[in-house]
């Protein structure tokens, strides 16, 4: 009988511990990322544009300057402070566009378009 209860006992622990191995990790829900293309009047690439992203909340700005292809990028962002973002390039720019909470995309993209 002893023995009876020491296999119940040891399959309640190795089931128990395939659950807790076999659970996948939690997304992180409280953080997203912004990404998009910055363009120029005409619709071409603006590599090296300077993209500042600010947060409305503490008026923080960060800056990334787009790769050849255009793009540009920002992560860690948190998903309960609304951010705006805009691009300059020589004598343009792209006027600020908004990034709102209620936009619930893990990862968001606003394209952003110069003009003089």
């Amino acid at each position: 009988m002893r023995t009876r209860a020491s296999r119940c006992a040891c399959l309640l622990i190795v089931l128990a511990g395939c659950g807790l191995f076999g659970q996948q990790p939690r997304e992180d829900t409280s953080t997203r990322s912004l990404q998009g293309i910055v363009t120029d009047a005409s619709g071409n690439i603006a590599a090296k544009a300077v993209v500042k992203l600010k947060d409305t909340k503490t008026l923080q700005i960060q800056s990334f300057i787009t790769s050849a292809d255009g793009s540009y990028h920002f992560v860690g962002l948190s998903t309960e402070i609304e951010y705006e973002v805009k691009a300059d390039h020589a004598d343009a720019t792209s006027g600020w566009k908004k990034l709102s909470v209620f936009n619930t995309k893990k990862v968001a993209t606003i394209n952003l378009k110069l003009n003089k």
